[in-house]
């Protein structure tokens, strides 16, 4: 998801690599929504308890996409402000939650005033965004304290059918930013961003998930979605020859598909950063 942030010049610009990850998004939204988990209970409650989220509580969701995490997030009955910058999943979300508007913004952008937000939120996303640059916006848009949660599904790959559904999606891997590979991270350790300690938890969860879902589930990352409909259709294919031979997955209708969610948080310092100069407009002014 959100793939308009890596490569950033000014917030708006992408390089070659992420601006043909937005073009597979922008077409494949419906095939994101179907193929992708959900969000397990326990990552909304434990974001709920250690960034003090609830009534009265305003949460910027950077990455929103088709809406996925930020249905997980409205029990909370917090303000919920998506943004998203790809037209494509914009038009999914809308479909999917019609009384929430959602922004057009990026991460190294963000459409709101400073000290907008208690708490910024980011799924399935934050490996996309140009690290130190988001994270300074980030803490402009945040209140003194504020907290900021990133959140990720990855593939339990322990699982040996899960290792081979892998090995089939990364014989198209064209050098896109991978979940796993954590380049983010130094982002929080060479210092010079206002935010404490980065804190982590994960969570192993189970998605039963009908063999189209699967299928979906492929074809929904951006390394496929970004590939002719021959190739897309050849990799849906060698997905269910995949699970037609798998001794785990083999004859069965309904799949499990193991998953851990790993979960990191942060809060902002006391002391407010200096805004952008540049920004001079957003719709919540």
């Amino acid at each position: 998801m959100l793939p308009v942030r890596a490569g950033m010049v000014d917030g708006r610009i992408p390089d070659r690599r992420t601006h043909r990850a937005v073009r597979g998004f922008d077409r494949s939204a419906p095939t994101y929504e179907r193929g992708r988990p959900d969000y397990p209970a326990e990552v909304i409650e434990l974001l709920a308890r250690v960034l003090h989220l609830g009534p009265g509580q305003t949460i910027v969701e950077l990455g929103s996409g088709t809406g996925k995490f930020t249905r997980a997030l409205r029990p909370l009955r917090a303000a919920l402000v998506p943004v998203e910058p790809t037209r494509g999943m914009r038009e999914e979300f809308a479909r999917r939650i019609p009384d929430l508007p959602v922004l057009d913004g990026t991460a190294e952008a963000i459409p709101v005033p400073d000290g907008f937000a208690d708490a910024v939120l980011v799924a399935q996303a934050f490996h996309w965004f140009r690290a130190r640059v988001a994270l300074r916006e980030i803490a402009r848009v945040l209140r003194p304290g504020g907290g900021l949660g990133l959140v990720w599904n990855m593939r339990d790959e322990r699982v040996p059918w899960m290792r081979e559904f892998t090995q089939i999606l990364e014989d198209y891997n064209w050098g896109v930013p991978r979940t796993r590979q954590r380049r983010w991270r130094p982002a929080f350790e060479r210092g010079g961003i206002p935010f404490g300690p980065l804190h982590h938890r994960t969570f192993h969860h189970i998605q039963w998930v009908h063999i189209p879902g699967v299928v979906a589930r492929a074809l929904s990352v951006s390394m496929i979605a970004v590939q002719p409909v021959a190739e897309q259709r050849k990799v849906a294919r060698r997905i269910r020859e995949l699970l037609a031979s798998d001794p785990m997955t083999r004859g069965r209708r309904l799949i499990d598909i193991p998953y851990r969610t790993e979960v990191y948080w942060c809060h902002r310092a006391e002391a407010r950063p200096r805004s952008h100069a540049a920004r001079t407009s957003h719709p919540y002014r």
